[in-house]
């Protein structure tokens, strides 16, 4: 009886730790990605860089961070979670103090690519923690709510704050980020994935349902295919609409806004027995956001479109990730979901940026691809579902 009466509330402090290292974490990691527009623009004028150059660097950092998923299958049941965050946040750290002093485009790509493995590695961590808590949907909001939150911040002081300086103070201070997550490295469980009870041989709760983890899997990389495709040109709607350069900065300021209110409801809601239901809501307004692009839709629609998508694409997220969750107790199939997340990232620009390119500057055939990406990861999660 004593051990039940204290394992509770063991529990509950045990998630608050690793709610506290997924929000740190995530917030700190994912600000190099955020910036990469001021980051480029400093590159191109610093060291005399042409955009395919930027747009390789850039696209080495995505890769670098997705791929570190692959080294994770050897080290991650194995490995002291502690020690392996200390020695990623070590990396991170001097991977940033060595990016602001090299002065060769070859050798900031190496040192970039080091500390993106890194950062990606501490990704597979945050989101098999996440899975590990009581209440994962919550875990993956936090997740979500926190890189949105330091986007937000970043977008708003960097561009003013770093306007005279040069790209090194920009890395110094990721390192001086990066420095403060060391604090909180020692409120997760190092050996939960090592000490989890060994599972009893033929117990179904025991098995990976191997279609639904399939169809999760699936329906996270055509989510991120989706997302990213209509996310990097939606500007690009907004001045093919004629729609003026400011007021549609305005409405993706709002939309921003409005992505972080919706992944604070998730967040609040958290696990619920109605996740099929607010999976459904969501997708059917990503749908529908994605509707509204069609044709060239003056400012109101394109405002409404745009704050919906975004709204709809941070509300669903959590719940698609704890799916995927509930399917294991193992922690591989999360460091599989990080590797679909960068892939889907990294196909959907480009796919879109072709079919851009093959109808003539015309955006249907981009949005009627993402419109078929977002039904089919809409049908593919419901039927991963755990009953």
């Amino acid at each position: 009886m004593a051990t039940t009466a204290h394992a509770a509330p063991a529990a509950v402090s045990s998630d608050k730790g690793t709610y506290t290292y997924i929000a740190v974490f995530s917030a700190v990691l994912y600000t190099v990605l955020l910036i990469a527009p001021v980051i480029a623009g400093k590159l191109i004028e610093q060291f005399g860089l042409t955009p395919v150059q930027v747009g390789t660097l850039f696209s080495l950092e995505l890769g670098a961070f997705s791929l570190a998923t692959v080294p994770a299958y050897l080290w991650l049941r194995r490995m002291n979670l502690r020690t392996a965050s200390y020695i990623f946040t070590a990396i991170v750290i001097a991977g940033n103090v060595v990016s602001g002093f090299v002065d060769d485009f070859g050798l900031l790509m190496i040192a970039r690519v080091v500390t993106s493995l890194a950062a990606g590695s501490i990704t597979v961590i945050i989101l098999t923690l996440s899975g590990k808590t009581a209440n994962p949907s919550r875990a993956f909001g936090i997740f979500v709510v926190f890189q949105l939150a330091m986007g937000a911040l970043i977008l708003a002081v960097f561009p003013s704050l770093f306007a005279g300086a040069p790209v090194s103070a920009i890395y110094w201070t990721l390192a001086g980020l990066a420095v403060l997550c060391l604090l909180v490295v020692n409120r997760i469980d190092g050996e939960v994935l090592r000490t989890a009870a060994a599972p009893v041989p033929g117990h179904a709760a025991n098995r990976v349902p191997v279609f639904k983890a399939a169809a999760g899997m699936a329906a996270v990389l055509l989510f991120y295919i989706a997302l990213s495709g209509v996310w990097s040109f939606i500007a690009q709607i907004s001045a093919g609409s004629g729609i003026d350069l400011s007021a549609s900065s305005l409405v993706l300021s709002l939309a921003t806004v409005g992505g972080i209110l919706s992944a604070l409801v998730a967040t609040a809601l958290g696990e619920t027995p109605r996740r099929k239901l607010y999976l459904a809501a969501g997708y059917a307004g990503m749908a529908l956001s994605i509707v509204l692009l069609f044709g060239s839709p003056a400012l109101i629609q394109f405002a409404v479109a745009a704050v919906i998508f975004k709204f709809a694409w941070t509300f669903i997220l959590p719940y698609l990730l704890s799916t995927l969750s509930s399917l294991s107790s193992g922690a591989h199939l999360m460091n599989t979901t990080n590797l679909m997340i960068g892939t889907g990232f990294s196909i959907g620009p480009i796919v879109s940026g072709a079919l851009i390119q093959s109808g003539g500057g015309s955006f249907t055939g981009m949005l009627v691809f993402a419109l078929a990406g977002v039904l089919a990861s809409c049908a593919l999660v419901l039927m991963a579902q755990r009953r």
